[in-house]
């Protein structure tokens, strides 16, 4: 994260307060080497909290939500997966680094919270996070690759 990099005020256009929060996460997802588990958990908690709020306001206004918001975006995989027999789970959350995970669900949090980004607008950014991990997800073969990187593209 640059700490010289201002947050952009809610009268700032929606792309640049999108384009800070993708630029934070990606630079502390580089930095600190952030696992694909791990950013795969904190992306999905954070989507679930957010979606169930805009659930909560779209069904107070009899409004509905589009399925590219409300559901995640399908992912190009011919693989099969492995069963989850084949993980061991307590060996795997036992490894996880919540503190590491904690700044990253606090980066996201505070820079929709500082900029009032809207629900709709986060969510959407998020999921194209969730699209990126799942895709990652898809071609793991073996536990210790849950723990590999994660490897960003270059043109994100």
């Amino acid at each position: 994260m640059d700490e010289n990099a201002k947050i952009p005020g809610v009268d700032a256009p929606i792309e640049e307060r999108l384009l800070f929060l993708q630029e934070n996460m990606v630079n502390f997802v580089k930095q600190y080497s952030l696992p694909v588990i791990e950013v795969s958990l904190v992306v999905s908690k954070y989507i679930r909290a957010l979606l169930e709020s805009l659930e909560r306001a779209a069904s107070a206004s009899g409004e509905e939500i589009p399925e590219n918001i409300s559901k995640a975006w399908e992912i190009d995989a011919d693989l099969t997966a492995p069963t989850i027999d084949s993980f061991p789970l307590d060996k795997l959350l036992g490894t996880l680094d919540e503190d590491r995970m904690d700044i990253l669900e606090t980066l996201v949090r505070v820079t929709m919270i500082e900029t009032e980004m809207i629900l709709l607008d986060g969510i959407s950014a998020l999921r194209m996070w969730e699209h990126l991990v799942r895709s990652k997800l898809a071609t793991i073969s073996s536990p210790g690759q849950l723990f590999s990187p994660l490897e960003i593209p270059e043109d994100w």
